[in-house]
């Protein structure tokens, strides 16, 4: 089920399912409002938007009657996410699928957010996005690249192929925007050659695997896996979390993986990622994609959750095309 695009004039409302948006200053919030106003988006707050808890959240309730409300809503085009954090798997219980179902319309965010994400697509059918949060936009330098594709995806309905980026950039962007630290980005990198054509599931690896064996996991068949990890990460936990993912049934009908660039603090290398995926059987016969623009680094893809994507992973070339329908 694929919502809407977003168009000129059309108006999102940003919820906390996460965080609160209490902890993103007003500076940030004014350049991301800009941000959007300029593709021609307007911004409303969500009624619980900046409650904050002892955890940095609303209460379930809060959070739940603000999703609840952002679908219901008319006069709201799309939704979505402050910030990340830890805990909005706390609402799937809660959620009354049959409202968004009824109501279909986009909803992007990442991180944490890839547990509501995949769960909606798991239980209601509707494509969601694994892309930018509104604080996201409130970046001053190296946004372009992330604008693109968060407008290619959410207000294009054509089938379009992704570039690499030219740079990137894993720096508290948030504390100064003015001095900032930006790496050449060498580009997509194969691990396992092969062509693959699938649906799109998966996000921020640990978020993900919250869902294994819940009602919410959507199925691995015919899928595309992208997959992403956050500072919190490092080479022995990313190796175990994979191999949670690998054990999970029917993962053999994989059709591919594609993984994110990892954050500095997470101490992957090159050789250590490739010793890795090498070292699990499941993954011999499968093209593995990985430094690609997705997850906590900037900049960063918005990817279609229920989407489709074809990627062709030659040693000439990297073909990596995303078609929702």
């Amino acid at each position: 089920m694929l919502p809407n695009k977003l168009k000129k004039g059309d108006k999102i409302v940003v919820i906390a399912p996460s965080r609160s948006l209490k902890i993103v200053s007003d500076n940030v919030r004014k350049v991301a409002i800009k941000t959007l106003e300029q593709i021609g988006i307007s911004i409303q707050y969500a009624s619980f938007v900046d409650e904050s808890d002892e955890f940095g959240s609303s209460s379930i309730e809060m959070r739940v009657k603000n999703l609840h409300d952002a679908f219901l809503d008319s006069s709201v085009n799309g939704i979505i996410t402050s910030i990340g954090g830890f805990n909005s798997n706390q609402l799937l219980d809660y959620i009354d699928y049959s409202i968004i179902q009824n109501n279909p319309k986009i909803i992007c965010g990442y991180s944490d957010i890839t547990t509501l994400n995949n769960a909606i697509y798991k239980k209601t059918g509707l494509v969601t996005y694994l892309g930018p949060h509104f604080s996201t936009f409130g970046m001053i330098k190296g946004l372009e690249y992330t604008l693109r594709y968060f407008t290619s995806c959410v207000m294009n309905s054509n089938q379009y192929v992704i570039k690499s980026s030219d740079e990137w950039s894993d720096d508290l962007w948030f504390e100064n925007q003015s001095e900032r630290k930006f790496y050449k980005n060498s580009g997509y990198k194969i691990i396992n050659f092969g062509n693959a054509e699938g649906v799109i599931i998966g996000g921020n690896l640990s978020s993900f695997n919250l869902l294994h064996g819940t009602q919410y996991m959507p199925s691995l068949e015919n899928s595309i896996l992208i997959i992403e990890d956050c500072s919190l990460s490092s080479p022995e936990i990313f190796d175990r979390q994979l191999q949670a993912l690998i054990h999970q049934p029917s993962f053999e009908l994989v059709k591919g993986i594609i993984i994110g660039r990892f954050q500095l603090m997470s101490r992957m290398s090159e050789q250590k990622l490739y010793k890795i995926i090498k070292s699990k059987k499941a993954l011999s016969k499968i093209p593995v994609l990985v430094n690609v623009d997705i997850g906590h680094t900037t900049p960063m893809l918005t990817l279609p959750i229920g989407g489709r994507a074809r990627i062709e992973c030659n040693s000439d070339n990297v073909i990596f095309e995303i078609d929702e329908h």
